[in-house]
């Protein structure tokens, strides 16, 4: 469903402010994959993902997504197969829209939008149903603007709207990280649901190593713009947080600590 090869990216080339992100990275992701990805601060986890999006092209190598070769396409041109969660829960909604017109804009993704009505008696059906899964009482809110809405709750509105125009890839850039513990939870506990429902093919940036290891059925770690270690599902059940630090300290030969991975 993913394929990723040899992707390379350097920003600021031949420059004194030089910097290789990416260094030759590839990674497969079959149909139904939930991947989890950490790293310490400036790995190129975030850069894996915006070259997914193709918010970045890469130097080097190529993207595919269901056999098809998107390295060269625009962005909005993917996001028919591409849905995409950011870290501040702010990113994915425009504040200044009902819940039910941001709905609207997220159905309609990547597809030609013409002049009929965006929010139809059937589509507010529809809109009530999804947000009902959620479990937030929102399918009530519908004439709500967002920007009224708490972190907790723009962030799962954000997960449902990444779902569905039915997207190939879902992409979660350390969704939880400016949340609560308690909404940080929910938001975790969604993502799951939403993933196994869809099967939909995911990758999860996390800084959070427990929440790594218990998500998802593969794990990598990057590092210096590398793929460093990766672990199957039976390999990551066994392991710890504490686990994966010795592992990083191991592989790139430095004394790491919690506060160091999980920037």
């Amino acid at each position: 469903m993913l394929e990723i090869r040899d992707v390379s990216k350097t920003f600021f080339p031949n420059t004194v402010n030089e910097r290789k992100a990416l260094r030759g990275i590839d990674l497969h992701l079959d149909e139904g994959d939930f991947v989890t990805v950490i790293g310490s601060n400036g790995a190129g986890k975030s850069t894996v993902l915006n070259t997914i999006a193709g918010k970045l092209t890469p130097d080097t190598g190529s993207v595919s997504v269901a056999g098809k070769d998107v390295t060269k396409m625009a962005d909005h041109r993917r996001a028919q197969w591409i849905g995409r969660v950011f870290q501040d829960p702010t990113a994915g909604t425009a504040p200044n829209l009902t819940i039910q017109e941001n709905m609207a804009l997220a159905f309609r993704r990547g597809h030609v939008r013409g002049l009929a009505a965006g929010v139809s008696k059937s589509r507010k059906d529809l809109f009530r149903e999804a947000l009902t899964t959620l479990e937030l009482g929102l399918e009530n809110r519908l004439t709500t603007k967002v920007g009224l809405l708490s972190g907790g709750q723009r962030q799962a509105l954000s997960l449902l709207m990444a779902t569905f125009s039915g997207p190939k890839i879902l992409l979660l850039d350390e969704h939880t990280a400016a949340l609560d513990p308690s909404r940080a939870e929910l938001v975790t506990r969604l993502t799951e649901q939403v993933v196994a429902e869809h099967r939909l093919t995911t990758l999860m940036v996390t800084h959070n190593m427990d929440q790594a290891l218990q998500v998802g059925n593969r794990l990598i770690m990057m590092h210096d713009g590398e793929i460093i270690l990766e672990l199957d599902e039976q390999e990551k059940a066994g392991k710890t947080a504490q686990d994966l630090l010795a592992e990083f300290g191991k592989i790139k030969g430095a004394v790491v600590d919690d506060k160091t991975m999980l920037q």
